[in-house]
């Protein structure tokens, strides 16, 4: 069968209660990762090769799947491209306020982070 005519192999994502948070840090130890996390959450989804990252295609990949496997982000397929988005509620649930934290401590004191939000 043609490569074109061939699915993909479906993802892994943890359940919210499967989600550890060793594996969400370890995530989010990666430079390259944290700007796909950053820039996720200023736009809720965006598509796999748009991020601004300068990194192969196949190491890429691979920081989406430690994103995914870990519970940070969610991928859904739409026509011939891969669809991101964070699992900010989901993860906001299972560790309340580690993800605002470690995106304000990555921006540092001088740049801008997120804007905690209010229950």
């Amino acid at each position: 069968m043609p490569r074109s005519h061939q699915r993909r192999a479906p993802l892994y994502h943890p359940e919210p209660e499967e989600i550890d948070l060793l594996d969400v840090l370890h995530a989010l130890a990666d430079p390259t990762r944290m700007t796909i996390v950053r820039t996720l959450w200023a736009e809720p989804e965006r598509a796999c090769g748009t991020f601004p990252v300068d990194v192969a295609p196949s190491t890429l990949s691979h920081h989406f799947k430690v994103l995914r496997e870990s519970g940070v982000i969610r991928q859904r397929g739409e026509a011939n491209r891969r669809l991101n988005e964070l699992r900010r509620e989901e993860l906001q649930q299972r560790f309340p306020g580690v993800l605002d934290a470690i995106l304000a401590a990555a921006a540092g004191p001088a740049g801008p982070g997120p804007v905690a939000q209010e229950d």
